[in-house]
């Protein structure tokens, strides 16, 4: 298992459940995941107006037909059902005055169906309790402070991974849980590290990534302020009443409208009036709902209750990553994939507000039911690929993205672009840069988070439809069932 955020600690937990012994890798000490920083909430169908089949006709909705309908079901039909499980693990998600969970309401959401944990430090309470739990595990094995640099591969068939301390570690199931890669781009919700290692580690050894041109950005990220530039103010103080302002004071966007829908709206006011912001009133707002946030802003000199918030879009999830199936295993066999690293499909072209977290967990579980029930790994077949591995030369990604890189994929695959930046792109030193123009060049349509100004149009011979690519070929437009 590698990767200690939401997804896999929640992963190593459920395989333990099922009788599995696990290695847990984590780059960080325990609970100091990307994770950690989450604000947004569990997406689940837990009150009497609600339904999974109404769920589910919000995903569908929000992805612009790029939803994969199968995996947005599953979805949608177990989240209540990880949720009850998170309670036994002792997470304490938000109750209104007669003990039943708050739900709150996010853009896209027909109803209120999001849960969270002290208002917007759901990524905190949930990371912090899962790693309390992992901890005391007797057989989960967690190795702090250890990165993996390689998978165990003869590209038809993964048994293990190699560490950046020499260690090696053979298995007959690997479960990648290694975050998304939002920090690519030049502005970012995300912490530096998200930059989509575990993606090129899975694509090295023989897995397909999918999707890799569907990056959503977030429409109300901090612009400015003392250490707060990039600080995502969430989807849910919009839900109790915050609203998105001009520099007129007047409303210009719906603000719970889908996120593409909301992200765009904000670079044209920015565009019409050659501003680097626009205003988030959120004084209406009760501050106990959201205290991290209104902390954080605190400590940045802007005070919510009385000014208004200056915001502006950045990137803030990769909805593409490895490809998997239903049962969360990737391309190449003995390879799993959850969390924002994978791409199941259920997202489509613009994810549904707090669909990931649930993703996690749904996933996780799917995941941890299958990994833990493959066959011991062949380890003599195992020390060979080490051998093997040893002979080879260096990997080809960079030990960082250079800023030049961040700054071309902001400007050249941004909110909107077209065929001309993104050939740029095609020279860039970073490999995964590479992967992410050759994606958006092959998707020849507008749709969801994928806006190109030279075809601005939805093709409806993409409904339905992935961009997938391999190792040594070119990109492929995949259904997907």
């Amino acid at each position: 298992m590698v990767g200690a955020g939401a997804a896999g600690l929640y992963t190593a937990l459920r395989a333990a459940r099922e009788g599995a012994s696990v290695t847990l890798v984590s780059a960080t000490p325990l609970a100091e995941s990307s994770s950690w920083w989450a604000q947004g909430g569990l997406a689940a169908a837990l009150s009497a107006p609600d339904s999974p089949e109404l769920h589910l006709r919000d995903t569908v909705l929000a992805g612009r037909d790029a939803v994969r309908e199968s995996a947005a079901r599953v979805l949608c039909e177990e989240a209540p059902e990880a949720v009850r499980d998170l309670i036994r693990l002792g997470v304490r998600f938000d109750a209104d005055h007669d003990g039943r969970l708050a739900l709150g309401l996010e853009g896209g959401h027909s109803t209120r169906r999001i849960v969270h944990a002290g208002g917007a430090a759901t990524g905190r309470r949930l990371v912090r309790q899962l790693s309390a739990v992992v901890a005391e595990h007797p057989a989960i094995e967690v190795l702090e402070g250890r990165r993996a640099i390689g998978l165990l591969s003869d590209r038809e068939r993964c048994v293990g991974v190699r560490l950046d301390d020499g260690h090696v570690i053979a298995s007959g199931a690997t479960v990648l849980a290694t975050g998304g890669a939002a920090a690519l781009w030049a502005r970012s919700t995300n912490p530096s590290v998200a930059v989509g290692g575990g993606l090129l580690l899975a694509f090295a050894a023989g897995a397909a990534l999918a999707d890799l041109e569907l990056l959503q950005f977030h429409p109300t990220a901090v612009v400015g302020g003392n250490g707060a530039d990039g600080f995502l103010v969430t989807e849910a103080v919009r839900g109790e009443g915050a609203l998105l302002l001009d520099g007129r004071g007047e409303r210009f966007v719906d603000e719970l409208a889908p996120r593409d829908e909301v992200a765009r709206a904000v670079q044209r006011q920015m565009i019409q009036t050659d501003a680097r912001s626009v205003d988030l009133d959120m004084r209406t707002v009760d501050p106990a709902l959201f205290p991290n946030v209104v902390s954080a802003l605190r400590r940045a000199g802007i005070d919510p209750e009385r000014e208004l918030v200056p915001v502006a879009p950045a990137a803030h999830y990769m909805m593409g990553g490895i490809a998997t199936d239903l049962e969360a295993r990737a391309t190449l066999a003995g390879l799993y994939a959850v969390g924002e690293c994978s791409c199941t499909g259920l997202h489509g072209a613009n994810r549904l507000a707090s669909n990931s977290l649930s993703e996690c967990f749904v996933f996780g579980a799917r995941a941890a039911r299958s990994a833990a029930a493959q066959p011991e790994p062949d380890r003599a077949a195992a020390a060979e690929l080490v051998e093997l591995a040893e002979r080879r030369s260096a990997p080809e990604a960079p030990a960082a993205i250079s800023p030049s890189s961040r700054e071309a994929l902001w400007r050249y695959a941004g909110l909107e672009r077209d065929a001309e930046g993104l050939h740029r792109l095609l020279a860039d030193e970073h490999p995964l840069v590479r992967l992410i123009a050759r994606s958006a060049l092959t998707r020849t349509e507008s749709r969801g988070a994928h806006q190109r100004t030279d075809v601005p149009e939805r093709d409806p011979r993409f409904d339905g439809r992935h961009v997938t690519v391999r190792d040594g070929g070119e990109p492929a437009i995949e259904p997907w069932t």
